[in-house]
C-alpha cells in the first residue's frame, strides 16, 4: 500500500466555507498543499478575495445562512470544476450572552451560522457528491458540543455544536452506502481570532489554560492536518466520526 498517496489530493475540487481566516484559511492552504482545487467561500468578501489571491484559489462571497445562496454555490463549483469532492463545512460564530440575558436574535444567530448553514451544506455539496458516488464532507464541531467548557456562558454555542456532531453522525449513516462520507472535527481552544478575544479576559485564559492537559491553545494547521486526513483515502473508513482535538480538555 502506498501511504503517502493516501494523503495526496490531486484531482479534486475542494469548498472550505469560512475560509477567508483561522482554520478555514489554514485548511484552504493545507489542501491546496495536498494538491487539491480549492474554492473559498465566506461572508467577508474583502478578506475572503485577499485570502483568495494569496492561496492562488477561487472565491465565491456568500450568506450561508441562505440556503438558496448554498445551492448556487453548488451549481457553480460543479459547473466550473466538473466536481465536488471535499467540502469543508467550517463557518461559525459564538456569543458569550448568560443565557438569561440572551435575546431571540443571539441565540438564532448562532443556530443559523453554525447548525442550519452546516445542514444547507451538507445537504446542496451532498446532493452533487451522491449524483458521483463519491465524496468527503468535514464539519467543524468543538469541544463544545461534547462538554460545557467553563467559565464563559455559551448555551447557544454549545447546544449548536452539540447538533453539529449528531447531523454528522445521520448524515453519515444515510449516505454511506451512496460512496460519501460525512465526518467532523471537534476543536479545543485554537488560536484563532475568536480564541483570541476570550484570551484577553485574564480570568477566562487561566481557567482555559489549566483545564487543557496540554498547557497551550492549539495552532488552526493542527487541525488543517485533521482536515486533509478525513478528506483523503487515508481516511477511507472513517465516516461518522468526530475527532477531537482539544490537548486533553475532554480526557478528563
Amino acid at each position: 500500500m502506498n501511504y503517502p498517496s493516501m494523503a495526496r489530493l490531486d484531482n479534486r475540487v475542494a469548498i472550505v466555507t469560512g475560509g477567508a481566516g483561522g482554520i478555514g484559511y489554514e485548511a484552504a492552504t493545507a489542501l491546496r498543499d495536498c494538491g487539491a482545487t480549492v474554492v473559498i467561500v465566506d461572508v467577508n468578501e474583502a478578506k475572503g478575495r485577499d485570502a483568495a489571491a494569496n492561496l492562488g484559489v477561487d472565491f465565491i462571497p456568500a450568506d450561508l445562512t441562505d440556503s438558496a445562496a448554498v445551492r448556487d454555490i453548488a451549481t457553480r463549483v460543479k459547473n466550473a470544476h466538473g466536481s465536488l469532492d471535499i467540502a469543508f463545512n467550517n463557518a461559525g460564530v459564538c456569543r458569550n450572552v448568560p443565557s438569561e440575558e440572551a435575546t431571540d436574535e443571539d441565540w438564532l444567530r448562532v443556530i443559523n451560522i453554525n447548525l442550519n448553514s452546516v445542514f444547507y451544506c451538507c445537504r446542496e455539496f451532498g446532493k452533487v457528491m451522491l449524483t458521483q458516488g463519491k465524496g468527503s464532507i468535514i464539519n467543524t464541531a468543538s469541544m463544545s458540543g461534547i462538554v460545557s467548557n467553563w467559565p464563559q456562558p455559551q448555551s447557544a454555542y454549545n447546544a449548536s455544536k452539540a447538533a453539529v456532531i449528531m447531523l454528522t453522525k445521520s448524515l453519515a449513516g444515510e449516505w454511506a452506502s451512496r460512496g460519501v462520507r460525512v465526518n467532523s472535527v471537534s476543536p479545543g481552544y485554537i488560536g484563532t481570532e475568536m480564541t483570541k478575544m476570550g484570551m484577553a479576559n485574564e480570568a477566562w485564559r487561566k481557567t482555559w489554560l489549566e483545564m487543557t492537559p496540554m498547557g497551550r491553545v492549539g495552532e488552526p494547521s493542527e487541525v488543517a492536518s485533521a482536515v486533509v486526513f478525513l478528506a483523503s483515502d487515508a481516511s477511507s473508513y472513517f465516516t461518522g466520526s468526530n475527532l477531537v482535538m482539544d490537548g486533553g480538555y475532554t480526557s478528563w
